[in-house]
């Protein structure tokens, strides 16, 4: 409702601004045809500019408290918003109301006209219809029809007046009445419309006047004929008729010298005046919040799919695979330079997944079969989806390389078995290496989780790889889940809070407690080493309880201070 409001308001704006530039500059200057299209383009304009806009997005970083912000937002709309309604649709009944009225007396005004043709002798001359009537009635023209009593007038003034109606007729001048007339039914309530249909009839009037008396002998005969019918006052409503109250300014217009074409820069004062309504009105600023990196836990997932990859998979085993990839989640899975031994067992495959801009690759080759590993998928509560590769470690497995897009170039998963191979506190660490034609940073965050379930059931622990595209927005996680802990890499540039935040080594010297990791640039970084849990606190003491992150610099780096 407040849409049809604002659209009424903005189109009586541009009505009055066109409205303006005609009565203060050009109505007085002979330039009749050049007022006629600038006065119809006013009413094409006003009617479909308002509907145009331009939508600018800004982004914007939200404040913690605006969650609580809107919803005591939202408790109180709902009374203002009751209110409002109410005056809406009352304002929309008088609106109605008014509409009606104006549609029906339209209705009459056709009725009437229908009912002075219908019937009548009509006698054709080239594109006109003339119809001679004996009711005593105003010479008009309607179309290609001119009407006219021929018993009220004398030979000369009844030819005044058949150049004049023949003008209105050959230029189509009804259309121009009609347009107006309907513009004056839609805006009704708007006295602009009322004196801007005046304005387009009385120019109109000045055409017609001016073209005719171009063909007569008899200039003056023509103004006293224009006299003698001021009088009359039975005319037809929406149609051209000879009678036209203000008959001095159409006398005056004829006598008139022609107006100087340097005066056609008036036209031009409207374009910087609809510049500015487009850019005060047609303008829509939409404040959008900044998409937030945060650390991907268990509450916003949904699932995890892993389609697992082993050495002894078939070629009917990978083809079922890539089909319900695509028939589940719409990834696109391809399987290459496959080769196997005389074992059956594949000892070389590169396998490449596809989700819109996302993209995960695995390439093994060797002459031993290859490391078990899966294709995963995480689905998330809002539908949106994330692929990766999935490394599975086992006793026999001392490392796993998995390749990933850009960021970083390989991530090893290293294991060094010092107790049981059942241990939960066996010594691992990861190392990451990071792409030196990367400008992305890379940030590690250490957090508590527990351990993630694959669709075969088991609670094996796994190393997860997710990579997203470098023109993404989103963060790229790496994360490996073990019984007690979850390790995420994030190229998100958010700030590590000092509570709770793994202690730094750079260089083997320790940094403070709130020491930001985004300080450092990825270009410089040669490896960062990763501990947690008993191995941490085994080689840092109680410091370490929150996780260890080592970081090492490139030589030529290894003076710079951060």
């Amino acid at each position: 409702m407040e849409a049809v409001f604002i659209y009424i308001a903005k189109s009586a704006v541009l009505m009055l601004l066109f409205y303006c530039v005609y009565f203060f500059l050009l109505r007085r200057e002979t330039f009749f045809n050049s007022n006629r299209w600038f006065l119809l383009s006013g009413l094409i304009i006003s009617s479909i500019l308002p509907i145009l806009s331009y939508t600018k997005v800004i982004w914007i970083d939200v404040a913690p408290n605006l969650n609580s912000n809107i919803q005591s937002a939202l408790l109180s709309a709902p009374e203002k918003q009751s209110s409002d309604n109410n005056w809406s649709f009352i304002i929309l009944g008088l609106y109605v109301i008014g509409f009606l009225i104006f549609l029906l007396k339209l209705a009459v005004d056709f009725y009437s006209l229908n009912s002075i043709i219908k019937g009548k002798k009509v006698k054709q001359q080239a594109d006109f219809k003339f119809i001679d009537t004996e009711e005593n009635i105003a010479p008009f023209s309607y179309f290609e029809y001119i009407v006219y009593n021929s018993s009220l007038y004398t030979v000369t003034e009844l030819e005044n007046i058949i150049e004049h109606e023949k003008v209105h007729s050959d230029q189509n001048h009804t259309i121009d009445v009609l347009i107006s007339r309907f513009f004056s039914i839609i805006f009704w309530f708007n006295p602009i419309v009322w004196l801007y249909k005046k304005a387009i009839s009385q120019n109109l009037e000045f055409i017609a006047d001016s073209e005719a008396s171009k063909k007569l002998a008899d200039k003056k005969a023509y103004q006293y004929t224009l006299l003698k019918i001021t009088t009359h006052e039975n005319c037809v409503a929406i149609t051209n008729h000879f009678y036209q109250s203000l008959i001095k300014k159409r006398i005056v217009m004829l006598n008139k010298n022609q107006s100087k074409k340097r005066n056609s820069w008036k036209y031009y004062v409207v374009i910087p005046a609809l510049a500015a309504f487009v850019l005060l009105f047609q303008i829509e600023v939409i404040a959008k919040e900044r998409p937030q990196i945060v650390n991907e836990n268990e509450s916003n997932i949904k699932s995890v799919d892993v389609y697992k990859i082993r050495k002894n998979s078939t070629d009917a085993e990978l083809n079922e695979i890539k089909n319900n990839l695509q028939k589940n989640h719409n990834i696109k899975f391809e399987a290459s330079d496959v080769r196997r031994n005389s074992s059956d067992e594949l000892t070389s495959i590169v396998v490449d997944v596809t989700k819109g801009k996302q993209r995960a690759k695995s390439v093994q080759s060797s002459d031993k079969a290859i490391n078990e590993f899966g294709v995963l998928v995480i689905t998330y509560k809002n539908g949106d989806k994330k692929i990766g590769i999935q490394t599975i470690n086992d006793s026999n497995n001392k490392e796993s390389k998995v390749a990933l897009s850009k960021g970083i170039t390989s991530v090893n998963v290293n294991t060094d078995k010092k107790n049981d191979t059942n241990s939960p506190s066996s010594d691992s660490h990861i190392i990451i290496t990071n792409n030196p034609n990367s400008k992305t940073d890379t940030h590690v965050n250490i957090n508590s989780s527990t351990s993630t379930k694959t669709n075969s059931n088991t609670n094996t622990d796994i190393s997860t790889v997710v990579t997203t595209d470098s023109d993404s927005k989103t963060s790229t996680k790496i994360t490996i889940v073990g019984e007690k802990s979850n390790i995420a890499f994030s190229n998100s540039a958010k700030k590590n809070k000092a509570e709770g935040s793994p202690l730094v080594i750079i260089d083997g010297e320790e940094m403070p407690a709130n020491y930001d990791l985004k300080r450092i640039d990825s270009k410089h970084i040669e490896a960062i080493n990763v501990f947690k849990g008993e191995d941490a606190i085994s080689r840092y003491g109680e410091k370490g309880s929150n996780g260890v992150i080592e970081i090492e610099l490139k030589v030529g780096d290894k003076h710079t201070k951060y």
